[in-house]
């Protein structure tokens, strides 16, 4: 067997120092920290691995054995007291820095959450922890190739694990599978029905959408794109629309039999949640700094834009540069105006949008500087913590003076940039397409079949 040329073998290599080294540093350095300083607060007690997935469990577990209601004060003292070994108390809201209130990580899910998930509710919770993990690895990283089979891109098996690997070790993954969140179930439900609705499938697509509403945060600006892009070619698109609705009726009125009023105290929850959760990034990053009435401002600014491209696209042919535009930007717009701050987790959804931008840059790059700048900014951002990890690892390992909070934190420091340096790119390549028009989709159709420039280095 020929061997693989030095500069490939070098870079598989760097991948697997990068790789081995974030997984370590986020396991072995900052995990521990961040528990030992939920630990000084008073809540690093009880569950840390799975601790979003067990109000899940303990829910859809009492739900079917006692028919107990999940938004009650009483189950969400069962989940405080499964995640803190104690329930949350008014003193508390004073005496520590973090935001916490009585309704601290109380079930904010849709209750047919609970009604998908009553099976593996039989099941001890030490056993589903072990076992989801690997199965939300597994997705996510069988994500990417449904991303590219939804933008009609291909790539070899090599460029696959390459990016599988740096997906599973980047800062946000790798938070969402130690807290096994179920937003990394949604963005392989949302790329799944991208990838049907690719290969002409709109009814299957339609109703792998509806089980994306498990988080629907996360999908609310897709979800008004695609039905507005079903109602401008209603006659072939309608399909999409009753899978949706053939998938999420049950779902809805099943869980009202079971808890009739679970729709208003769903929303009950809702409203408490902004008790204890960190406001958006636009908000949190700009609105604090400058002013809460800016960062309400900024963010109407960015959903009047969301709105702006879904009209300019919604006639968009789903194999066009403009709708994989279009659903990546929208994503990207979600990442900074609706999740919540401390969310990185679901940075997930941002995923297409890198991939797009790794596959087709060199297109956008070539004639236009300020995208060549931008670029650069946003390549620095994301690499920002495999770069930093083998040197937190090396100091760990050389030194036995125990490493401060900030420079542990080091690593993840441009995590909150991220989501905005891909919505600037993601942004210009749009710009670009609507003043280049016929010229670079045509380039794109020509082109999205063969390798990139980024597969031929690996």
């Amino acid at each position: 067997m020929r061997k693989a040329p030095i500069p490939r073998r070098l870079s598989w290599i760097l991948l697997a120092v990068c790789v081995t080294s974030m997984v370590y540093y986020h396991l072995a350095i900052f995990l521990p920290q961040a528990r030992r300083a939920r630990a000084a607060d008073g809540f690093g007690n009880g569950y840390s691995f799975g601790a979003d997935f067990y109000p899940i469990w303990l829910t859809a577990r009492q739900g079917l054995l006692h028919h107990s209601d999940p938004y009650t004060p009483d189950m969400t003292r069962q989940i405080q007291i499964g995640l803190f070994v104690r329930s949350v108390s008014e003193s508390d809201i004073d005496a520590v820095d973090t935001l916490v209130s009585p309704n601290y990580r109380a079930f904010s899910y849709p209750a047919f959450v609970d009604i998908l998930f009553w099976p593996v509710a039989l099941l001890p919770f030490s056993v589903v922890r072990i076992a989801l993990a690997p199965l939300l690895s597994i997705l996510t990283a069988g994500s990417i190739p449904f991303w590219l089979r939804a933008f009609q891109l291909r790539a070899r098996a090599p460029t696959l694990v390459f990016l599988a690997l740096l997906a599973l070790s980047s800062y946000a993954v790798l938070e969402g599978l130690y807290a096994e969140q179920l937003g990394l179930l949604v963005a392989f439900l949302l790329t799944a029905s991208l990838g049907a609705l690719a290969r002409g499938r709109i009814f299957l697509s339609g109703s792998l959408f509806a089980l994306t509403f498990i988080k629907p945060q996360m999908v609310v600006l897709i979800a008004a794109y695609l039905f507005l892009w079903c109602v401008c070619d209603w006659r072939v698109r309608r399909r999409f629309v009753g899978g949706f609705f053939l998938m999420a009726v049950p779902l809805v009125v099943s869980s009202l039999l079971v808890w009739p009023a679970w729709i208003s105290e769903w929303l009950r929850v809702l409203f408490a949640y902004r008790e204890y959760s960190t406001p958006p990034l636009t908000w949190y990053l700009l609105g604090n700094r400058i002013g809460p009435r800016l960062g309400a401002c900024l963010i109407a600014v960015f959903l009047l834009f969301a709105l702006a491209i879904m009209l300019r696209a919604r006639r968009a042919d789903v194999s066009s540069l403009q709708f994989t535009l279009t659903v990546s930007l929208l994503l990207a717009i979600t990442a900074v105006t609706l999740l919540p701050g401390h969310a990185v987790y679901d940075h997930v959804v941002l995923l297409p949008g890198i991939i797009l931008i790794a596959f087709s840059w060199r297109k956008f790059a070539l004639p236009s500087r300020p995208f060549r700048i931008v670029l650069a900014l946003a390549a620095l951002a994301l690499f920002w913590q495999w770069i930093l990890a083998p040197v937190m690892v090396f100091a760990r390992l050389i030194s036995s003076v125990p490493l401060s909070r900030n420079v542990i934190a080091l690593p993840i420091r441009t995590a909150a940039s991220i989501p905005f340096a891909v919505l600037a790119l993601l942004a210009l390549m749009l710009w670009r397409l609507h003043g280049k028009g016929l010229a670079l989709e045509n380039r794109f159709s020509r082109e999205k079949l063969k390798s990139s420039a980024l597969e031929d280095r690996i």
